[in-house]
């Protein structure tokens, strides 16, 4: 049994992950802030049982409170989402970057050698590409001229034909293209530095896209997800964004959970290593969208052709080096994972 701090506890991953780590016998303690992006209600007192302590990472007095007896924290906090615009910017700092960073110096002081990161796909900008002709490619970010002409899929940088999406290893080249992104990298990189000066080991989980029971409903910090229930609900058809085209890797919060615990448990790590946390069955946003309207009876999803500037249009993960070193796979297919997450309570 490990003693376990878990920061963002009481939040929509950090719950399951909290109950996950209980539930395979460790001792858990609940740090989080009840930040409104992600909490319209008073935090419990409890989650799953564990006691939780309302504080913000940014408080100094605060995390060193909290990692008394702590043998390894559980990393989950942070400000999500693409934000509503650039006036977020330094919230999505504090509350990502200087956290960790105040979360991190705090460990030092308290010898905790042992973190496991929440960090996020969205630290490759795009996925990866194939061009035909020129082999592997890096595309760079899309234009607005080419979004509003309805020119998608992005091209060859060489050639301008179309380029095929492969998979996206954990090896990939790291080019953040939102203010979010941003901010989950410059995570990953302040753990490794602490693991490097510390001598301890970080495990960093780079989640897909996350979607099951307890998602925040739809606020502009939201998953696609609950934003496309939220209006089947309200009898509205879903509004995807492009052509529906664009491929992401659904994957199911309960996997999620079981992919921290795997993390946890992994002792054997050192140093700063990442993983992809995904099912491993990619799918496009249209999708999704018919798939949950299915399960509700709703009305079928409309194709909007908008578009938001810092979106990419595929990443597709690779979950081999999460099965071959963590032993961990994903169990929930969509089809399943969605008729569940239609009638799932969601958190106001």
């Amino acid at each position: 049994m490990t003693h376990v701090l878990v920061t963002g506890g009481a939040g929509f991953i950090g719950s399951h992950v909290t109950a996950a780590l209980l539930a395979a016998g460790h001792s858990v303690s609940v740090l989080d802030n009840g930040h409104p992006a992600a909490h319209r209600e008073p935090l419990p007192e409890t989650v799953a049982g564990a006691a939780v302590q309302v504080a913000d990472l940014r408080d100094r007095d605060a995390v060193a409170a909290a990692l008394r007896g702590v043998e390894a924290v559980v990393h989950q906090a942070a400000m999500v989402g693409m934000g509503v615009d650039l006036a977020d910017l330094p919230e999505y700092v504090g509350s990502n970057d200087l956290a960790t960073a105040v979360l991190l110096a705090g460990m030092a002081h308290a010898k905790v050698r042992r973190l496991v990161l929440a960090s996020s796909m969205v630290v490759y900008g795009e996925g990866s590409y194939a061009c035909p002709e020129h082999g592997p490619q890096r595309p760079p970010a899309r234009t607005p001229e080419d979004l509003q002409a309805g020119q998608f899929d992005p091209p060859c940088p060489v050639c301008r034909t179309a380029l095929v999406p492969v998979t996206t290893g954990e090896d990939a080249r790291l080019e953040p293209r939102s203010v979010y992104a941003a901010t989950k990298l410059a995570q990953e990189h302040l753990a490794s530095a602490w693991a490097r000066q510390s001598g301890g080991s970080v495990v960093a989980l780079r989640y897909h896209n996350v979607y099951g029971p307890g998602m925040p409903r739809d606020t502009p910090y939201s998953g696609v997800a609950a934003i496309f229930r939220s209006a089947l609900e309200a009898g509205r058809a879903p509004r995807v964004f492009e052509d529906g085209g664009q491929r992401r890797d659904f994957v199911h919060v309960r996997d999620v959970a079981r992919a921290n615990v795997a993390a946890l448990e992994a002792t054997d790590r050192e140093g700063f290593s990442a993983y992809n946390i995904a099912s491993g069955r990619p799918a496009t946003v249209a999708d999704m969208a018919h798939a949950l309207a299915g399960v509700l009876a709703g009305p079928s999803p409309v194709v909007t052709g908008e578009f938001r500037l810092g979106d990419v249009r595929h990443v597709v993960a690779s979950p081999e080096l999460a099965r071959r070193e963590l032993g961990f796979t994903a169990a929930i297919d969509l089809a399943s994972g969605m008729a569940d997450f239609a009638t799932a309570e969601l958190r106001a």
